[in-house]
């Protein structure tokens, strides 16, 4: 499979989105959050979504150069509509928000809509954290629950309603938890699919409800379903994930999973603390990294070898990936390529690159 440094992934995305009518600063926005999906080693966000998204800006279910606005603006809070842009940038509109009003009040609430898909939910909180600040967010996909099936059910009824938390640290890279409530991500069973891997037991199920590894039973009809995160307390899991419709989708207005196969826009609820106005900075993170240093002291368990902080593997992987460079899956690629085509951009020297 292809691979590329990020430099060069990152001028291929860009050509692809302004070629599609983006902005510049918008088409290199959108690229930059998901070529560091694949640093982060989340390719299930990263490259494989060029062509979706450019797909989806052919076909007009996306609006290249929309811009998010404010619905409603309230000292600690905001409702935002992100007017059809790109998932990313109505989602970083939303978070810069929330910042500011942070900054201001305290606590910084913002509700968004209408904005696509957003990408890695993770990259949001940590834009926040990046600046100083702890956040959080609740995403759902709006009325698009076709894939994971609820607690008790065989049926996909839900969407993988992802949550994420970011702290930031002293002297180090932020606590950076990034989860669905499903037990992975739909995009990397896409991505097993691409590969030609089996998917691990215990994340899938046919569409008699019996086990399955196969990835093509949830892409393919008669449908399976993806498992809550939590095997056997995966009410746990569902749990959440009801709680993420009603906070994402209920309270942003874009709606609840209703086994709709529309376009798939997420409802976003994202929070922003500033932690000079509770307990301060200094006690903060004296209070951080004591709790570090003392789950961190625990005895490994038998095949471990270290214990890590939520975060720790992707800003490794980051780390080496920058040096390394990017794989492409054949599949992904070959859909770049078809998309790369219909908008006339000439990828003869992108192997090259």
């Amino acid at each position: 499979m292809p691979r590329f440094q990020v430099a060069s992934l990152q001028r291929i995305g860009c050509q692809l989105f302004e070629s599609a009518g983006c902005l510049p600063e918008d088409a290199c926005a959108v690229v930059e959050h998901l070529v560091e999906s694949n640093l982060f080693g989340h390719d299930s966000h990263g490259a494989i979504r060029f062509w979706e998204y450019l797909k989806g800006l052919r076909e007009g279910l996306y609006q290249a150069q929309a811009k998010p606005r404010i619905v409603k603006d309230r000292p600690c809070m905001a409702l935002v509509d992100g007017n059809a842009a790109l998932g990313p940038i109505g989602a970083t509109f939303a978070t810069k928000l929330a910042i500011d009003k942070a900054r201001s009040q305290g606590v910084g609430v913002v509700s968004l809509r209408n904005t696509c898909h957003i990408g890695r939910v993770g990259a949001y909180p940590l834009i926040a954290a990046r600046e100083g600040f702890l956040s959080q967010i609740f995403v759902n996909a709006g009325h698009h629950g076709v894939f994971v099936a609820p607690f008790g059910g065989i049926d996909g009824k839900l969407s993988s309603n992802p949550l994420a938390f970011a702290a930031p640290r002293r002297d180090a890279d932020p606590i950076l938890l990034d989860m669905t409530t499903s037990v992975a991500a739909i995009g990397k069973v896409w991505v097993a699919a691409n590969r030609g891997d089996r998917l691990p037991d215990g994340w899938l199920i046919d569409t008699d409800g019996n086990p399955s590894t196969d990835p093509n039973v949830l892409l393919e009809e008669p449908r399976g379903a993806m498992l809550p995160m939590g095997a056997p307390v995966a009410y746990k899991g569902y749990g959440l994930s009801l709680m993420i419709e009603l906070l994402g989708g209920a309270l942003s207005g874009q709606g609840c999973a209703a086994g709709e196969w529309d376009v798939v826009s997420n409802g976003v609820l994202i929070t922003v603390f500033d932690i000079d106005q509770f307990a301060g900075r200094d006690s903060y993170f004296d209070d951080l990294e004591a709790l570090i240093r003392h789950v961190k002291s625990s005895r490994l368990a038998d095949r471990s070898n270290q214990i890590q902080l939520p975060g720790e593997f992707e800003f490794a992987n980051a780390r080496v990936k920058q040096i390394e460079g990017i794989d492409i899956d054949p599949t992904t690629w070959e859909k770049i390529g078809d998309e790369a085509r219909q908008l006339g951009v000439d990828t003869s020297a992108w192997l090259d690159d």
